[in-house]
């Protein structure tokens, strides 16, 4: 991908948990300097979208990010009760305006990548928005792996917490098993309770 010539930083962005019924959406973004974007990519050569690495493979990919000190990373949780009042539309908006923000970047130096249907606030004139970017950008990749050890670890946490759901095992989504819990035991605080 070729960027404008006074870019100094690229940030790519993705979403994890839009389609369960329990838990936080949670945003991961990955920001390095335009100076270190090829040995980045060398770095990361071979990273895949999270949903088609199994759970090691993630975290060992979320490790090799977290070491690389040409990389910064960020993740933002958006929870349940603000997708039951505002809706998941309103939530990705939100955490990735909060997710950008904690990289506390100048809107005119920096372009941004996003995967799928998200967008970043208006301010960056610079963004990208890219069907299926998980799959085809690898920043975006990193981006969603980010997200998704971040989450499932935040689910585990979870279960801890609320042990009838075995949200340690579905991370929230909608298994029969976890509808089978809610029956018996109704919903918890983290249940999104328009989507039940």
């Amino acid at each position: 991908m070729k960027f404008p010539r006074h870019i100094t930083y690229i940030v790519a962005i993705d979403e994890v948990g839009r389609g369960p019924i329990a838990g936080p959406v949670t945003l991961g973004a990955v920001m390095i300097c335009r100076c270190d974007l090829s040995p980045v990519m060398k770095k990361i050569a071979g990273i895949r979208d999270s949903k088609k690495l199994s759970h090691q493979q993630r975290i060992t990919w979320f490790d090799t990010l977290d070491r690389n000190h040409r990389v910064t990373s960020a993740t933002a949780s958006v929870g349940s009760a603000y997708i039951d009042r505002h809706g998941i539309v309103k939530a990705l908006s939100t955490g990735v305006a909060r997710v950008i923000k904690k990289l506390s970047l100048d809107p005119d130096t920096t372009f941004v990548m996003l995967d799928g249907s998200l967008y970043a606030p208006a301010t960056y004139s610079f963004q990208e928005t890219i069907i299926k970017g998980d799959d085809k950008e690898p920043l975006i990749s990193a981006a969603s792996i980010i997200a998704k050890v971040t989450r499932d670890a935040k689910m585990v946490r979870y279960a801890n917490r609320y042990h009838h759901y075995g949200f340690e095992g579905n991370k929230g989504y909608g298994t029969e098993s976890h509808y089978d819990a809610i029956k018996k035991y109704g919903p918890c605080r983290i249940h999104r309770l328009t989507w039940i």
